[in-house]
């Protein structure tokens, strides 16, 4: 029904909760959802679903959204969390930090802020000193010296 090519397939019917804010909505507040949502007018505030969040191209938000799966050709400015991923298709526009595991971003669209992709975990992990680790330096020339 939404489709647009392979990449931006996305069927409404396969999700019980489906919501659609059209072109004329204009939406100041909270929207809290389960499922899936398409919205193609404009919001200001903050937008959470566990579901996958679709802005369509005519779409203009501010805010903080939240989302399963964020797939956006529209204007976004703001902070943006997914679980499972983000998608900026082309002619988008995301300005602001992101947080999720997977991003793509189709030629042509933009981003611009920071993205987190989890490696702080990563990053953590390795930064601490391996155990066992002997100095080589303070060992150098003793086993020889052993050895004669």
């Amino acid at each position: 029904m939404w489709a647009l090519g392979d990449k931006r397939a996305q069927d409404p019917s396969n999700s019980d909760n489906f919501t659609f804010l059209g072109k004329g909505v204009d939406f100041k507040g909270i929207l809290n959802f389960d499922g899936t949502i398409r919205i193609d007018g404009r919001v200001e505030g903050e937008v959470h679903t566990t579901g996958t969040l679709i802005i369509g191209e005519q779409a203009v938000i501010k805010g903080i959204l939240s989302a399963g799966t964020l797939m956006t050709s529209g204007k976004v400015n703001g902070t943006v969390t997914a679980t499972a991923k983000i998608q900026i298709l082309k002619p988008g526009i995301l300005i602001g930090d992101i947080r999720t595991p997977g991003i793509s971003i189709e030629d042509g669209a933009h981003f611009h802020g920071m993205c987190d992709m989890g490696a702080h975990k990563w990053v953590e992990e390795t930064s601490s000193p391996p155990k066992n680790v002997h100095d080589l330096a303070s060992h150098r020339g003793k086993a020889r010296a052993a050895d004669l």
